[in-house]
């Protein structure tokens, strides 16, 4: 149904965040701080000067070809690598929507920490992980596609850029893959969601393990839930808003806009740890977060919150989980019951109340 209301006013303000001919150099040479590259300055000038022009130009997507068929606007001109992302969703859908075929769960390891980088020890999250993929990889007929997030502190040019949140200028504006990134022209590159996306497209349950940091959840995991955004009413179509057009977005969205539920129908366990407080807090948390973007808990079992070594030093926190047996079970029933709930959403079940009217689809 349609918004009476008039067309808002776009609000703007906020300032400029251009920055200086000298500035940009600094910062870009900054990653050729290594004296290996000494020896290259007039090298280094020269792409330095390009990139200044690219800035300036500021182009987000300098490679572009029209959107085609499919699309309100065909001859819109979207970013090739957004046509691309976009088709790996289409493809990871199809294997999802098939009827034959193993089921996928994806399991995500959701703390930054890592013996391959300065803590120069895994984590307690991780070694539950393993746990849980092991006793998922015993189950028959099921693929299993671990997602470590940890890769975010502990791999070269492994990156996810932070949510515009254009969502609150207005749902249409928030593209579904999310189109704000790449931005060449800023040097926002390698952004790991458009290889993230699909992975969740193609799951038929989700399993995520975390730890809990200062009572949220770890950085690496808000960035990834905060990117997820789009999936959750997020618009399939550009042309539809010119690009980025929040006149054109705020009008689509007053015009009647069913905030689409790209994840839909998909199973979900949690387990969160942590050694003091804050458990129970970030376990609620990513409960509502994903029941909100309409996947399906996957039963009291699959959902668990526990402290590791309550108040002990952190120093002998892995020794405590050495010793939580009970701990190691509640994470193999956690992971059962999703391959439970997932062979049932796959049987043809449905969770309770699908098909009734929601009242306020945001």
């Amino acid at each position: 149904m349609a918004d009476t209301r008039s067309q808002p006013a776009v609000r703007k303000g906020q300032g400029s965040t251009k920055i200086s001919r000298d500035q940009f150099k600094q910062r870009w040479r900054e990653r050729f701080y290594n004296p290996i590259f000494d020896g290259e300055g007039e090298t280094l000038d020269r792409l330095e000067e390009l990139a200044w022009k690219a800035y300036e130009e500021g182009k987000r997507s300098p490679r572009t070809i029209k959107a085609g068929a499919g699309f309100a606007n065909p001859e819109f001109k979207l970013p090739v690598e957004w046509l691309d992302a976009r088709q790996r969703i289409k493809d990871a859908a199809a294997l999802h929507d098939r009827s034959d075929g193993p089921s996928r769960i994806l399991l995500i390891c959701a703390s930054p920490r890592s013996d391959e980088t300065c803590p120069g020890e895994m984590s307690k999250t991780f070694r539950l992980v393993r746990h849980a993929q092991q006793t998922l990889e015993a189950a028959p007929g099921l693929d299993v596609d671990l997602l470590d997030l940890s890769q975010l502190t502990s791999e070269q040019g492994r990156t996810i850029f932070p949510c515009k949140a254009c969502v609150s200028t207005a749902m249409p504006l928030c593209h579904w893959p999310c189109s704000c990134y790449p931005n060449h022209a800023l040097g926002q590159v390698n952004d790991w969601m458009n290889d993230i996306y699909p992975r969740w497209v193609h799951a038929h349950g989700v399993m995520i393990v975390t730890p809990v940091h200062w009572y949220q959840a770890p950085s690496v995991l808000k960035l990834m839930m905060d990117r997820l955004v789009c999936a959750d009413g997020g618009n399939p179509d550009p042309t539809t808003t010119d690009g980025k057009k929040p006149e054109k977005a705020k009008a689509l969205e007053l015009s009647g806009w069913d905030y689409p539920k790209h994840l839909r129908n998909r199973a979900f366990s949690i387990v969160v740890h942590g050694d003091t407080v804050g458990a129970e807090t970030v376990r609620r948390a990513l409960h509502d977060w994903l029941s909100d973007m309409a996947l399906v808990p996957a039963g009291a079992a699959a959902v668990v919150d526990r402290y590791i070594g309550y108040y002990e030093p952190y120093a002998v926190s892995h020794d405590a989980l050495d010793r939580d047996a009970a701990l190691m079970t509640e994470v193999e029933n956690a992971a059962h019951t999703l391959v439970e709930a997932v062979g049932r959403l796959r049987a043809g079940g449905q969770p309770a109340g699908v098909g009734l009217r929601a009242p306020r689809p945001k």
